[in-house]
């Protein structure tokens, strides 16, 4: 079976995504010495993933950007299965995409069988909070960034009540970023 992995990106000490707009955004994304660097383990770990499942407002986002870029990803997420989970998307013109608007977690259940292998959930907020409601996901792989933000969105806002993670790694960057890699305690 497929484990489900949630990445998540751009996150800050005090537990904050870096939103447009915010500071912290800024400092993600506005120093080239900030940007996360183009691991080639992490871009074999995208490349070699069954699927790519995000949110309505996500997949928006993320079809924008990655059509019109040279982003180290474009070309895996261009190429890659697609899965897009909305209840009002009713087409998606990315290619390679479908829309999954059933139950989630039986959505979920169907692309976890058929064989080994990952599934990278990239977000949005929603869908991982809906994701860990249903104690669906199996691993978070989050990249920490060294950077108090004051606000933003959390990602973890009530969402578990409870929530046991197992460290699997930690990684320190040279520009401060600690990538963190926890599985579900079972």
């Amino acid at each position: 079976m497929r484990k489900l992995i949630a990445t998540v990106f751009n996150y800050s000490l005090d537990g904050f995504l870096a939103d447009e707009g915010t500071e912290f955004f800024e400092f993600c994304f506005g120093l080239p010495e900030n940007r996360e660097p183009d691991d080639p383990a992490h871009l074999d770990f995208l490349q070699s993933a069954h699927a790519h499942l995000m949110g309505r407002t996500a997949y928006e986002g993320m079809a924008r950007a990655m059509t019109t870029t040279d982003h180290p990803f474009a070309d895996i997420l261009n190429a890659g299965r697609k899965v897009v989970f909305s209840r009002t998307m009713k087409t998606a013109d990315w290619a390679n995409t479908t829309v999954a608007a059933g139950d989630t977690a039986e959505e979920i259940d169907k692309l976890r069988l058929g064989g080994d292998g990952h599934i990278v959930v990239w977000g949005g907020v929603s869908l991982w909070q809906s994701l860990m409601r249903l104690d669906l996901i199996d691993e978070f792989q989050v990249s920490m960034f060294p950077y108090v933000a004051g606000e933003g969105t959390r990602l973890f806002d009530g969402v578990p009540k409870s929530y046991q993670l197992d460290l699997v790694s930690s990684t320190a960057s040279s520009n401060g970023i600690v990538y963190l890699q926890y599985g579900r305690h079972r």
